[in-house]
């Protein structure tokens, strides 16, 4: 068994959280819970919902949400979104991108559906993506869905239509939303949670909708004899509400205040394009890194599909990676392990708006200084 040394603590990052989700909260959205009025309040007064309008306005402005299009909140993770899309947006049958984990869970969300038919999915081995085209009349594909970032892989896709007349295109943004440009136009259902990039927690699901998805949606809930939807999963009763800057049950009011204050911040600091550009940058120094590496090297082979947020890498040598990262766990550089059941011997390092370029650095160093040592 390897021994890894103590690490020299002048070389530990100032904040050592670099965990692809929930990912690093700032003290400052912290701070903003101890405003007056907010927690412990209704979700429907005045002040709560006050801050669910900034949000929203917020992610207006930094996602460039097209005219015509509603961002909408529900109770519930993006996972959750998913059983909404089952029931709400899939007429009769959806065609899936799949290639890590998040793909494959929506298809079988899918599949499991008793009213929907059979999806079709065009797999890709962890590391590489396919790009979904239109599909046959006669297989009756209404819905096409891929992810924009596979958290568990680190591989990114273009955002793009499937150009199939009278089919949605819906892409899971969970994992990148708020932290690269994307052109919305190109998606009818882009949704994610807010434990990521925007540095919140988990509980709620947002999505941006185009008026082709949410007319789909009043079509299937009013449809006579149609199927049953529990209100819960109601798309129609979430866009009634989120017009009204309020969640059909009680939300978990601290991550919306805790997502508004990044979402402020993010435009703050110059918007999309000063927030690509800082997790470009901190995830090209841990691609370099590797690729300069003797005993490590991207998991993502592809440079264009690397994702700028999500890092993975491969350590290509007799070392195990899970315990390597239980020993920078120790140092307080917490939740670098890979997603559980992909790739051999991998560190997943998230590099999100609020991760420090400083502190990736101090990260790499300091697995430097462990394998260094024991190699």
């Amino acid at each position: 068994m390897v021994v890894f040394p103590d690490i020299d603590p002048v070389l530990l990052p100032a904040d050592g959280r670099f965990g692809c989700g929930p990912s690093k909260v700032r003290p400052d959205q912290l701070q903003a819970l101890f405003t007056p009025l907010l927690m412990g309040t209704s979700h429907r007064a005045a002040p709560v919902r006050h801050v669910v309008a900034s949000f929203k306005d917020g992610l207006r402005s930094l996602l460039s949400v097209p005219e015509g299009y509603e961002i909408v909140l529900g109770n519930g993770g993006a996972s959750a979104f998913w059983d909404v899309a089952c029931a709400c947006l899939m007429d009769s049958r959806a065609a899936f991108g799949s290639w890590g984990a998040f793909g494959a869970k929506f298809a079988l969300e899918a599949e499991r559906a008793p009213h929907l038919r059979t999806p079709l999915i065009d797999e890709a081995e962890a590391g590489s993506l396919v790009t979904l085209t239109p599909r046959d009349a006669a297989e009756g594909v209404d819905v096409y869905a891929y992810p924009h970032n596979e958290t568990s892989t680190g591989v990114a896709s273009p955002v793009y239509r499937v150009d199939a007349p009278g089919a949605l295109t819906l892409v899971d943004g969970t994992s990148i939303a708020g932290a690269a440009p994307v052109d919305l136009t190109g998606v009818d259902a882009y949704y994610f949670s807010l434990q990521k990039a925007l540095g919140s927690d988990g509980g709620l699901w947002v999505a941006v909708l185009s008026p082709a998805a949410i007319e789909r949606a009043r079509r299937i809930e009013a449809a006579p004899q149609g199927r049953w939807i529990p209100q819960f999963l109601s798309l129609s009763a979430a866009i009634d509400n989120s017009r009204k800057d309020q969640t059909l049950n009680t939300p978990a009011v601290a991550t919306i205040i805790m997502a508004q204050r990044q979402v402020a911040w993010l435009n703050e600091r110059g918007g999309m394009d000063a927030v690509a550009a800082h997790c470009a940058q901190a995830s090209s120094l841990i691609y370099d890194w590797a690729t300069a590496h003797p005993v490590l090297s991207p998991f993502v082979t592809e440079e264009a599909w690397r994702s700028p947020v999500t890092a993975t890498i491969e350590i290509n040598a007799d070392v195990k990676a899970t315990d390597l990262a239980a020993h920078l766990r120790a140092h307080e550089i917490v939740d670098i392990g890979a997603y559980r059941g992909v790739g051999a011997n991998q560190l997943r390092i998230g590099t999100w708006p609020s991760v420090e370029i400083g502190d990736v650095e101090a990260l790499l160093e300091c697995i430097d200084y462990c394998l260094e040592r024991v190699l």
